[in-house]
């Protein structure tokens, strides 16, 4: 599924259009999404894995300003030895034009926080998301 908002006044700015910081939080809706959607419920619940952000690459194309309605699309794009990278678009939902794009780099952690290499069982579950499609 892919979350739509429509954009209220307290995503605005001075300016009268989505503030550049918000669109991180538009990305994050889209990746929490992705794990409701495609890993098992019990890889937060049992706290065995932790995912963190550890780069993110964004570009911004265009404006989203209030009532527009968005659409936030995400999959994965790559995986390294130890990171893996989603890539995540905010689009108009009545033009589809693409408005942000972001390149996500994260790590799954154990539960002492350290980067875990991605093999066995942790690439077997990330393969459950799709891959990004434009």
């Amino acid at each position: 599924m892919e979350p739509e908002i429509k954009i209220r006044g307290y995503h605005t700015d001075f300016y009268n259009h989505v503030n550049n910081a918000r669109y991180l939080e538009f990305f994050e809706e889209g990746r929490w999404q992705l794990f409701e959607d495609y890993l098992p419920p019990e890889v937060f619940t049992q706290g065995k894995y932790s995912f963190f952000v550890v780069n993110i690459n964004l570009s911004y194309m265009g404006q989203a300003k209030i009532n527009d309605i968005i659409v936030v699309k995400s999959g994965m794009l790559k995986f390294g030895n130890k990171s893996a990278a989603f890539r995540q678009q905010i689009v108009k939902k009545d033009s589809n034009e693409i408005i942000a794009q972001a390149d996500v780099t994260f790590v799954v952690a154990d539960k002492s926080g350290k980067a875990l290499i991605i093999e066995d069982e942790i690439k077997k579950m990330l393969l459950n998301i799709p891959p990004f499609e434009n």
